[in-house]
């Protein structure tokens, strides 16, 4: 995938309606912090068009960018953030419930976790969200450039088995090395072929 323009073309609060996108979308959810913006900027070839902050819970609606006229990404609000209060956080999950359920023309999600960690109670709820709307996401392990390369592998075992092995597949990524970007292009380049 070559990157030629991109734009942040929609961006949606809690009561607003979502768009009705004429080109296919793939969503980007992950709990705060997990470095979802630095993901798509580093796919984006941006520095700094999706918004990265040290302050976890930035994302607070659903960001529609415009790539290549060809394809959205779309950039869900970041959950499982403790200093919000309850209510808007379940104001956040009723808006990503509403965007699984209704958007037409959403073809992949890709749940982003730590790959330091194992998946949170937050992340096993948006999978099972994520599969309970018909998707079968592909994981993204972020951060990967944090570990040695034999603990790497360990890792992502323990996230598959976490999730039970029904992940469409698990890619390492880094944004400091561009680790997996490639794997997400191919991804991305074969959503687009199917149209």
């Amino acid at each position: 995938m070559i990157i030629k323009n991109v734009s942040l073309e929609t961006v949606c609060g809690i009561t607003s309606r979502l768009p009705d996108n004429v080109h296919p979308e793939v969503a980007f959810a992950g709990r705060s912090n997990v470095g979802k913006s630095s993901l798509i900027n580093t796919l984006m070839n941006r520095k700094a068009l999706a918004r990265t902050s040290s302050q976890p819970g930035k994302t607070q609606t659903i960001n529609y960018y415009n790539v290549n006229d060809s394809m959205y990404f779309v950039d869900l609000p970041g959950y499982g953030y403790a200093r919000v209060s309850e209510s808007v956080r379940a104001q956040w999950g009723k808006m990503i419930e509403k965007y699984l359920k209704t958007s037409r023309q959403l073809k992949q999600v890709f749940l982003l976790v730590d790959i330091r960690h194992e998946p949170s109670q937050n992340d096993m709820i948006m999978y099972k969200w994520i599969t309970d709307s018909g998707y079968s996401p592909v994981v993204i392990a972020t951060k990967s450039d944090k570990l040695k390369r034999s603990q790497v592998d360990r890792q992502l075992r323990v996230i598959r088995s976490a999730f039970g092995g029904g992940a469409s597949g698990i890619i390492p990524f880094s944004a400091q090395t561009r680790q997996g970007r490639d794997e997400i292009y191919e991804l991305l380049d074969s959503i687009l072929e199917e149209g």
